[in-house]
């Protein structure tokens, strides 16, 4: 078999899944079984509008937080534990192990630790100056 190198200016969803097809397949066949299963827990105002919330995935027996967002003018009134407070609630009804996230350093890493999460990993110099922090909590 033959094969060239492409690089893609303008990615789709089609080139995502070239990718992502073969690496399930070898996954299937050699690690445990895998059920990925999205989590969407959203912050609406008083209207109903949806102005942030959480978005994650639990996936081999741990709850991953792609996404946290608060608006500021809605920050430092415990939405963003509450957020958090259900998702590990959640995950844990699941019977997950515990949840893992990253945060940059100009972002919230004190907020995560204050919830009893840990760094179990850091890459300095991303973006240039600053770092970013994988952090874990087990359930």
């Amino acid at each position: 078999m033959s094969a060239k190198i492409e690089v893609v200016a303008e990615p789709t969803g089609e080139h995502r899944e070239a990718i992502a097809h073969p690496l399930r397949e070898y996954n299937r066949r050699h690690g445990p079984p895998l059920t990925a299963k999205p989590l969407c827990i959203l912050l609406k105002d008083e209207t109903g509008t949806s102005v942030g919330g959480l978005w994650g995935r639990i996936a081999y027996d741990w709850l991953f937080i792609e996404l946290l967002a608060v608006p500021e003018s809605l920050r430092g009134k415990n939405h963003g534990a509450a957020l958090l407070t259900e998702a590990e609630d959640i995950a844990r009804r699941e019977g997950c192990l515990g949840v893992w996230l990253d945060t940059y350093e100009f972002q919230s890493r004190g907020f995560y630790e204050r919830l009893g999460y840990s760094v179990f990993g850091a890459l300095d110099d991303h973006p240039a100056g600053s770092a970013r922090f994988f952090m874990k909590k087990r359930l």
